[in-house]
C-alpha cells in the first residue's frame, strides 16, 4: 500500500488519464527524438509552442523531461527510456487506441467493448491499420532481455527446436538463440506481422499462420504475452492446438504474470483491465492458470517465471 497522503493518492488517479494522453501526445510529436542530443526550446519542436510548453511542463513536474529554463526542455533518466525499444510505441498505443478503448470501461458488462467504438474487434482492427500493427509489434518486441535471460537459464538439449507461438517479429526468440546458440527457432505469427527477415539468420525462421489452426512441431513451445489476450475459451483453443502438435517430450514455457492475492502493488491487476476492454482477455491467478492448463491436457511443473508445463 502507498504511504502517500490519501488526497495525493486520489489525485494521481483523477489525473491519470491526462498523464497518459500527455505522454502519448509528445511522443507522437517526436519530442523524445528531438531532445536526444540535448536541451531545445519548444519553439524549435514540431507543434504549437505554447501547447508543447504546457504539455512538457506538466510531464516535467513528475520527472518525465526537465525544464532547464523557461520553455527549454531536456531528457531525464526516465524520459530517455522513450528512445529505447518499445517505450515510445507503448506511449503511442496507451495515448491512442488503448486510451479510446478504456474510455468505454463499464462495470455493468464483462464483454469486450472495443468493437463498439472502433467498428471491429481489436485483432481485426490492427490488421486493417498497418501503422498501428507496426507500433503494436514494436511495443511487444521491446524489453526482451529479461524474459530471454529467464528462458536461457533453463536446461536445454543441443539442437532443440523452440517454437515461439505468436512470436511477433522474432525479437524474443532471437535473443534466446543468441544466448543459447545450440537451439533452433521457429516464429509463428500472422502473415501481416511486421518483421525484418534479414535479422532471422540460419537458426531462426518465420512461419505464417494462426495459432488457432496449427503450430509447427517442436521440442519446446513459448507463449509470451499471448494467453492473457484471450478469454478462457479461446486461450484453451490455443493450448489445444499446441497440444495436438507437441510430441510427448515437449514442454510449454509461458511468459506471463501470475496474479497474487492481497493488496500489494501489482501491475498485472491494471493490465488485466486493458485485456478486458481490448479483447475480453485476462490476467490469471495461480488457480486460474492451473484450471486452464490442466484442462487443456498439460501438467503444471512450475508457476514461476516462466510458467513451465509439460504434456501429460
Amino acid at each position: 500500500m502507498s504511504d502517500r497522503p490519501p488526497e495525493a493518492l486520489l489525485w494521481d488517479f483523477l489525473r491519470g488519464s491526462l498523464m497518459t494522453k500527455a505522454l502519448g501526445t509528445v511522443v507522437d510529436a517526436g519530442v523524445p527524438e528531438a531532445l536526444a542530443e540535448g536541451p531545445r526550446p519548444v519553439s524549435t519542436l514540431r507543434g504549437d509552442p505554447d501547447t508543447l510548453h504546457r504539455l512538457l511542463r506538466a510531464l516535467a513536474s513528475d520527472g518525465v523531461f526537465r525544464e532547464t529554463e523557461t520553455a527549454v526542455f531536456e531528457h531525464t533518466e526516465t524520459s530517455r527510456l522513450l528512445l529505447t525499444s518499445g517505450w515510445s510505441e507503448f506511449a503511442h498505443l496507451f495515448g491512442g487506441v488503448f486510451f479510446g478503448a478504456t474510455a468505454d470501461l463499464d462495470a455493468s458488462t464483462g464483454e469486450p467493448l472495443f468493437a463498439r467504438r472502433f467498428g471491429a474487434g481489436f485483432w481485426e482492427w490492427l490488421a486493417e491499420h498497418p501503422e498501428e500493427r507496426a507500433a503494436f509489434d514494436a511495443a511487444m518486441a521491446g524489453e526482451r532481455d529479461r524474459p530471454a535471460e529467464r528462458l536461457a537459464a533453463l536446461e536445454w538439449r543441443d539442437g532443440e527446436v523452440v517454437v515461439d507461438v505468436g512470436g511477433g517479429n522474432g525479437a524474443l526468440l532471437g535473443e534466446l538463440i543468441r544466448r543459447r546458440p545450440e537451439l533452433r527457432g521457429i516464429v509463428l505469427d500472422l502473415p501481416e506481422t511486421v518483421r525484418n527477415e534479414a535479422t532471422f539468420g540460419d537458426r531462426l525462421q518465420f512461419v505464417a499462420g494462426s495459432f488457432f489452426d496449427a503450430v509447427p512441431e517442436g521440442d519446446a513451445y513459448v507463449l509470451s504475452g499471448i494467453l492473457h489476450d484471450w478469454p478462457d475459451v479461446d486461450a484453451a483453443r490455443i493450448l489445444q492446438t499446441i497440444r495436438r502438435a507437441a510430441p510427448p517430450h515437449a514442454r510449454l514455457l509461458i511468459n506471463e504474470s501470475v496474479i497474487k492475492p492481497g493488496n500489494e502493488p501489482d501491475g498485472a491487476k491494471w493490465l488485466d483491465l486493458l485485456m478486458l476492454v481490448l479483447a475480453g482477455g485476462r490476467e490469471r491467478s495461480e488457480e486460474q492458470w492451473r484450471a486452464l492448463l490442466e484442462g487443456a491436457g498439460f501438467q503444471v511443473e512450475s508457476l514461476g517465471s516462466p510458467i513451465v508445463v509439460t504434456c501429460r
